[in-house]
């Protein structure tokens, strides 16, 4: 379960390009591309290196309009679903 505290990171085992705002995904194990929006990019883009989830949520608040409580949901969402399709690692870690 991602968390507020959970720390990700995109997986080496994949390669991806921007497509005009947009990113392209292939997973090398298993062949299948991804694709994720302008938001969807700048997250991709963010967790090249190990960010938590308050990190992340952080500078997409400061980037876009959003209200907090939609941006946590469409977040943590989204980040399962990398999760479930192993794009990302997924370290769950507790409060500071």
């Amino acid at each position: 379960m991602v968390t507020a505290y959970t720390s990700i990171v995109a997986r080496q085992d994949q390669v991806s390009s921007d497509l005009a705002g947009e990113t392209v995904i292939l997973d090398l194990k298993s062949g299948v591309y991804y694709g994720l929006n302008s938001v969807g990019a700048s997250i991709w883009n963010l967790i090249q290196e190990p960010k938590t989830v308050n990190e992340v949520r952080d500078v997409l608040l400061a980037k876009y309009q959003v209200e907090p409580e939609q941006c946590d949901r469409d977040l943590k969402a989204l980040l399962e679903e990398l999760e479930a399709e192993g794009l990302i690692e997924v370290h769950n870690e507790t409060a500071a």
